[in-house]
């Protein structure tokens, strides 16, 4: 729900100041657990609200990318539709290779609706990152080039959206970047949890004594914190879980959990194998899209993309689709649906080049549930699966948690009295969970550390670090007891 502050007057929930010899009595159930979360909250807030605020900021801007992507490029993504008929694949290839001989092709995009270009997409090129591509843009109806920018990922991003996304997913730093958003993703859903939590407790509190004061000063911040929280809880919790899911340390055990399930992406296999035999096919089967424009991209025998193109649309593959030429002598093409909005198309087809038989068919139909959760959730938190209202969607949620950070670190300095500022929470609060729900709540917290190794890692890095002020301030060396402060 939130990400700093917690959700009830302190006065209700701090202990004494007074050093005691003797260990604080226990209470029951949420009585006991209440303290812990909002310590817990606090803290995590307080520390991790600065990560969660740039994710959401580079969010908020990735989200109005596509947009901007538009704009930005339009003289490269849209043409004159004309009399609307298009000349063939083949023709529209051999002009980006004619003006940009150098890479190989690694994919073709046909134009997906009237007025949109095809883009050839070379790999190898030049000046070109090995993550990313070269697009290529070619009028459909003329053949006609319209420019070449950087491509990357499956979404087709062009370099406005690829800075922004490369800022939202790392800052530019490249793999150890993507720790501060695992970072954030690891730790916004247990700030939200634990800001729920406490938001219920007071409401219930309150509904029980009658309480309708009108708010002011901490309070006032403290509801309008509170209700912005719950509002938006559903949503923080979905970015957080699908946040998680592609990250470097988390995303990997969420896919070995995939796998050892049997609920793994399944793919067409690219392999021509025994076919290419039965066929007599050798290399000169195979077209040769490594070489200079015309004759060279065009293979002496075998199939080429229009005839490709028409055996993956006799398949079902509608636009868009994109083409994956063989990677060598014992490869297929790969025609492959690339549609991540809302019905999502992602059916797959290997085509034999060398007589044109289908080798493997692969529909989005048929995939696991989880693949297929996995594939709405990340075109969702993308912001690809229902256009617009989605990217809209996800501008709102970023403000959202934007502001409740803002609110969060306002009630912090709200919570200063005698000019301290932030004045900390007591220690000592676990101590009066009883045994029988500390015990299973370390377990667990156990669990969930080692699934979520950034999650893990900094809480225990919290711990000690909270032992040590402990020390310094004259508290007993176990972690967490001592005088509250």
């Amino acid at each position: 729900m939130s990400v700093t502050e917690s959700s009830e007057s302190t006065e209700t929930t701090e202990p004494s100041s007074e050093v005691t010899s003797k260990p604080p009595s226990r209470s029951a159930g949420w009585a006991a657990l209440r303290p812990l979360v909002l310590r817990l909250h606090f803290y995590a807030g307080v520390l991790v609200a600065p990560f969660l605020l740039v994710a959401a900021a580079s969010g908020l801007l990735y989200a109005l990318s596509f947009q901007l992507e538009r704009v930005v490029y339009a003289d490269e993504l849209t043409v004159p539709v004309g009399d609307g008929v298009e000349l063939p694949l083949s023709a529209q290839v051999a002009a980006a290779r004619e003006a940009y001989p150098d890479g190989t092709i690694s994919a073709i995009r046909p134009s997906p609706e009237a007025g949109a270009t095809t883009r050839v997409l070379l790999a190898g090129t030049p000046g070109i990152d090995d993550d990313k591509t070269l697009a290529v843009f070619v009028d459909p109806y003329t053949a006609e080039v319209r420019g070449a920018l950087e491509q990357y990922g499956s979404t087709g991003a062009l370099p406005v959206r690829t800075w922004i996304d490369e800022l939202h997913r790392d800052l530019h730093l490249g793999a150890p970047g993507r720790l501060y958003s695992e970072l954030a993703a690891s730790w916004l859903w247990v700030v939200t949890g634990g800001g729920l939590l406490l938001w219920l407790s007071r409401w219930r509190a309150r509904r029980a004594r009658g309480d309708k004061r009108p708010a002011a000063g901490r309070r006032r911040t403290l509801g309008r914190h509170g209700t912005l929280g719950v509002t938006v809880a559903a949503g923080l919790f979905f970015l957080s879980a699908t946040g998680l899911t592609w990250s470097t340390f988390a995303g990997e055990n969420v896919t070995e959990l995939r796998a050892s399930l049997g609920q793994q992406t399944p793919d067409v296999s690219p392999t021509v194998g025994d076919a290419a035999e039965d066929a007599g096919a050798g290399h000169e089967g195979h077209p040769d899209v490594s070489g200079e424009a015309g004759e060279g991209d065009r293979p002496a025998s075998g199939l080429w993309v229009d005839e490709v193109l028409a055996i993956a649309r006799a398949q079902g593959l509608s636009n868009p689709v994109e083409l994956v030429p063989p990677a060598d002598e014992e490869s297929a093409y790969v025609v492959r649906q690339i549609q991540r909005g809302w019905p999502e198309k992602q059916d797959a087809v290997a085509i034999n080049p060398n007589g044109g038989e289908v080798l493997d068919v692969v529909r989005f139909d048929d995939f696991p549930l989880l693949a297929k959760l996995s594939r709405w959730g990340i075109d969702l938190h993308t912001g690809v699966l229902f256009g617009l209202v989605n990217q809209l969607a996800l501008a709102a949620l970023a403000l959202s948690l934007i502001a409740l950070i803002v609110l969060g670190y306002r009630m912090w300095w709200q919570r200063g009295r005698a000019g301290s500022f932030g004045r900390p929470l007591p220690r000592g609060v676990w101590r009066r969970v009883p045994p029988v729900l500390l015990v299973p709540l370390a377990v667990g917290v156990a669990l969930v550390g080692w699934f979520l190794p950034v999650f893990g890692v900094t809480l225990v890095g919290f711990l000690l670090v909270d032992a040590v002020l402990g020390r310094v301030e004259g508290a007993p060396p176990r972690i967490g007891e001592g005088r509250d402060r």
